[in-house]
């Protein structure tokens, strides 16, 4: 079996993106591949096969990043023909060349219907996918709520309850480090396991700064009388506006104050024009998903995310 990556020949990626879509895991179409091409997020040495000893391409693997991303940040499709034996061995073999290769271990994005599991078919190939990657090291899996907000749903008015307005970076890394206290994210809850909330809130305020919103879109969300209560991190994506980060601190919470903040969020983008806006939670994070609910957010997908344990 041969493990490589497409070249820039034109014939390369046209293997590509004619490689068949079967199996129960909807693929990247041709055309999205095309597009993201184009924009630097996908790139040949990002795309990689195995193949047999006749140049059959068993197995294709396509890996994302931002277009100055110097290494690929997710791998966003894995297939391998339906006629092979043991898909996971192939699949195995072709992350770990890849990973090899790139001197990274990016994260593994699957998406996926809600109802998943149900389907026998569709849950013996995310099960195979699930024991690759944890071959390779993504050992950790989360799976998370996609939720999309239209101008359908509407924009609530203020209601007073919160007073929104800019802060320091002083003052943000103290509310990113307070509200990670008793956070049902699993990622923050992961992450504080190696680390103090202090360092979190520095890598969370960067992550924040390096994605394609603004900073000057960020707000704190004050009570009437000047105490803080939470804060509403508008950002973006490459493709569409996205929820971001949000939270209320831990001694505000149970007073329905997220659904506010929440709401600032959604008016702010929609002032702006936004068409779609995105947003993800986990699925254990039962109050966080219930306020996107509640303010007309809709769930599209399941995003199962497998990665290298935090820490590692």
């Amino acid at each position: 079996m041969l493990f490589r990556a497409a070249t820039a020949d034109p014939a390369d990626i046209d293997r590509a993106l004619a490689y068949p879509a079967d199996g129960p895991v909807a693929p990247l179409t041709a055309d999205r591949i095309r597009e993201e091409l184009a924009e630097n997020r996908f790139r040949a040495e990002w795309i990689w096969f195995a193949e047999d000893e006749d140049g059959e391409v068993l197995a294709r693997a396509l890996w994302w990043g931002r277009a100055d991303s110097e290494r690929p940040v997710a791998l966003d499709c894995l297939q391998v023909r339906t006629s092979v034996a043991d898909p996971a061995a192939v699949a195995a073999g072709l992350l770990a060349a890849a990973h090899a290769a790139f001197g990274n271990l990016p994260i593994y994005n699957m998406s996926l219907p809600r109802d998943w599991r149900t389907d026998p078919e569709l849950a013996a190939a995310v099960a195979w996918r699930t024991e690759a990657a944890g071959t390779v090291g993504l050992t950790s899996g989360i799976e998370r709520l996609r939720y999309e907000w239209t101008p359908e749903a509407g924009a609530p008015e203020p209601t007073g309850r919160l007073v929104f307005r800019e802060g320091t970076d002083e003052e943000f890394l103290d509310a990113f480090a307070r509200l990670s206290s008793g956070s049902l994210d699993l990622h923050t809850q992961a992450e504080l396991r190696s680390m103090d909330a202090e360092q979190l809130a520095r890598e969370d305020v960067a992550f924040y700064l390096d994605c394609p919103g603004e900073r000057s879109w960020w707000r704190l969300a004050d009570l009437p009388d000047g105490t803080l209560a939470g804060m509403a991190i508008p950002s973006a994506t490459p493709y569409h506006r996205n929820v971001g980060y949000l939270g209320v601190v831990p001694e505000q919470r149970g007073r329905g104050l997220i659904d506010e903040i929440l709401a600032e969020i959604t008016r702010f983008h929609a002032s702006e024009g936004a068409e779609r806006i995105t947003a993800t939670t986990d699925t254990v994070n039962a109050p966080m998903a219930a306020a996107f609910d509640r303010a007309g957010y809709e769930v599209t997908e399941i995003r199962l995310v497998l990665e290298e344990p935090s820490g590692a």
